[in-house]
């Protein structure tokens, strides 16, 4: 099999993250294998198929549009995680879009094998669980951040747990190798793009990070995570100390 089997390949709290060798390769063979360029869309919101991607490599967006008709980032996913598992439980028509922010490779499984999978496999149904508990708590979290702190602050605590949960490391930072624009990270720490705009110049002119095409690279975590006012440092890929509890959803 060409994906790699072992739990430090995938993030902490992903769902191949936490599972056993058995359980991991059992999900890797579930269902067949799709590929997708950079935009392509995996999920469209208000559809109403019920099939889920388990995403093997890559890095997708969950998009969502608001009342007012605009289009607002609502998190990351990478490989490890999967997108559309709330519509194939519950039958509801999809949440969010999904798109593919570079080259993407998915195992893409018909909600009747994902319901026999948890079914036969308790474990795997607990690890699910697990997971779309911590979306809700991370969706939480950006929520009262909004109301506690101000945009700089804000804008650090969501990339040191992207960081975290999604980087890979380099020295005393990570690369996070999924590009997000300005309006998007504006959308995700509730701030003005041009408040986003300043707060990233400011970042980069203090030698904290640094932007690029298909990336992010931080380059001091620890000092990031001064500024974000938290009181932990982890390595990227730990999973976060529990917090106070939303999004899961596609």
């Amino acid at each position: 099999m060409p994906e790699p089997i072992g739990s430090d390949a995938w993030p902490a709290r992903s769902l191949l993250g936490e599972l056993s060798p058995p359980a991991r390769r059992e999900l890797l063979e579930l269902g067949t294998e799709v590929r997708f360029d950079v935009g392509a869309v995996l999920l469209r919101e208000g559809d109403t198929h019920q099939h889920v991607f388990l995403l093997v490599s890559g890095f997708a967006k969950v998009m969502a549009t608001v009342e007012n008709g605009e289009t607002s980032l609502l998190a990351v996913r990478a490989a490890g995680d999967t997108v559309g598992e709330m519509a194939a439980m519950s039958g509801a028509p999809r949440s969010a879009t999904v798109t593919a922010c570079g080259p993407l490779t998915a195992r893409v499984w018909k909600s009747g094998e994902l319901r026999g999978l948890l079914e036969r496999r308790p474990a795997i149904s607990m690890a699910l669980t697990g997971m779309v508990a911590d979306r809700l708590r991370w969706a939480n979290r950006r929520r009262l951040d909004f109301r506690g702190y101000p945009a700089k602050v804000r804008l650090a605590r969501l990339l040191v747990e992207l960081a975290e949960f999604y980087g890979s490391p380099r020295a005393d930072g990570a690369v996070i190798g999924c590009r997000l624009t300005q309006p998007e990270l504006a959308t995700m720490v509730g701030a003005a793009e041009t408040t986003i705009h300043k707060v990233l110049r400011d970042l980069r002119e203090e030698g904290l990070l640094e932007t690029g095409y298909g990336a992010i690279t931080i380059r001091h975590l620890p000092e990031l995570e001064r500024l974000a006012e938290l009181r932990t440092t982890r390595a990227p890929g730990a999973r976060p100390a529990a917090a106070d509890s939303t999004t899961s959803d596609q």
